[in-house]
């Protein structure tokens, strides 16, 4: 395997997940877009822990749901959703224009950002849901509200699978093939997104290596292939090398490698949303060879007892959900979240041509054949977009 070659660190933290982008987000914006990346890195190490599989997940579209969620309790519910999304001294009342504002900055780029996503609520049709409510969660925070009627399990089955595939011009199917008929309220969420590097990988320039899952298992994987000017840095504390990927949309991807004798598990326990800025901040353009596989990622997860472990749970068993017309006793059964990534060397920019720059001399070669972690985020604002581990880049 080829080994990570050490370089030099530069010394600089930054206060966002951005090195050198200006400030054109208010403060409460600002502050909204860190505490996300909080939520954000703790539920990804919550859903990461439970497997040895690849990982992918959208921190912002689990977070928008679960504001829609807020937006419709109150009571020991509401303070507990506050508590557990590292919303805590924030007003509920204001949190949906603040939230308003973060959407615009994310999703209202020139060129538009590649991010697709859905979010919704699925209310009991016994739920009698305000129009204001309604109202107030699809213009604030983009999530729909669709009444299902639960006692007839298979439509409503077919009414959400239905509504995925909609979402997205990736075809998820069939997400769900079972509800309990006391299903009472769902939150459901679907994103996908499809990197445009740039510099762009040379498709002439990929082929097929080997990919060390573990000690005991080698599958060979189509790798492609760089040689550009990278930003890279080196984490001595968790050993592991971090290289950032810039993307034509204006989105960054962080690829997080952990030395040949570090299990990717023990980089993850330290994966924290300061642990990322911390990262970005000590990148140092350096000349480079980058080995990526091509890889495609399909994850639906089950959130309910993910979030139980991050102190949500009355909401689970006994919630005041009054304001989006749940009567006394309602509660929410379960939390969806389905996401799909597909690399490859794909670009947008014809000039890029996807060609490799030449150098005089011969370049390190940072390949990356193990395991290792993902990060998404827009660089502008440092908004965390998406996380995710390749643990086996043939398999989705």
């Amino acid at each position: 395997m080829t080994p990570f070659i050490l370089l030099p660190l530069a010394g600089l933290f930054l206060a966002l997940l951005s090195p050198a982008a200006p400030q054109t987000t208010s403060p409460a914006v600002e502050d909204l877009i860190k505490r996300n990346a909080d939520f954000g890195a703790q539920l990804y190490r919550a859903v990461a822990s439970r497997t040895d599989e690849n990982v992918f997940l959208s921190p912002l579209s689990v977070f928008a749901g679960m504001l829609a969620l807020l937006s419709g309790t109150s009571g020991p519910a509401q303070n507990e959703l506050l508590q557990g999304l590292r919303l805590a001294g924030l007003d509920p009342q204001t949190l949906p224009d603040v939230f308003q504002s973060l959407r615009d900055v994310v999703l209202q780029t020139n060129p538009p950002m590649n991010l697709q996503q859905g979010v919704a609520v699925f209310p009991d049709q016994s739920f009698q849901v305000p129009a204001s409510y309604r109202d107030l969660v699809q213009t604030k925070l983009g999530v729909k509200t669709q009444s299902l009627s639960y006692t007839s399990s298979a439509d409503a089955v077919d009414a959400i699978n239905i509504w995925v595939l909609e979402q997205s011009t990736y075809r998820f199917q069939n997400v769900l093939t079972t509800l309990d008929r006391q299903t009472q309220l769902l939150v459901v969420s679907a994103a996908s997104y499809q990197p445009r590097f740039s510099p762009a990988f040379n498709s002439t320039l990929t082929q097929n290596e080997r990919f060390y899952v573990d000690k005991y298992h080698v599958v060979m994987v189509p790798m492609m292939l760089r040689a550009d000017k990278y930003f890279l840095a080196y984490d001595r504390s968790v050993k592991a090398g971090v290289l950032k990927l810039p993307m034509e949309d204006g989105a960054a991807m962080l690829v997080v490698l952990p030395d040949e004798d570090v299990d990717v598990t023990a980089v993850e326990e330290e994966v924290t949303s300061d642990k990322i800025r911390a990262w970005i901040g000590q990148l140092k353009k350096t000349k480079l060879e980058v080995q990526l596989p091509r890889f495609l990622l399909e994850r639906s997860y089950s959130l309910r007892d993910i979030l139980q472990t991050l102190d949500i749970t009355q909401v689970f068993q006994d919630a005041d959900l009054s304001s989006m017309g749940g009567a006394t006793g309602s509660s929410l059964s379960q939390v969806y979240h389905i996401s799909a990534l597909f690399v490859d060397e794909s670009s947008d920019d014809s000039s890029s041509g996807g060609g490799a720059t030449v150098f005089s001399s011969p370049q390190p070669r940072l390949t990356f054949n193990r395991p290792f972690i993902f990060i998404i985020y827009q660089q502008s604002t440092g908004s965390l977009l998406f996380m995710g581990r390749v643990t086996n880049p043939m398999e989705k």
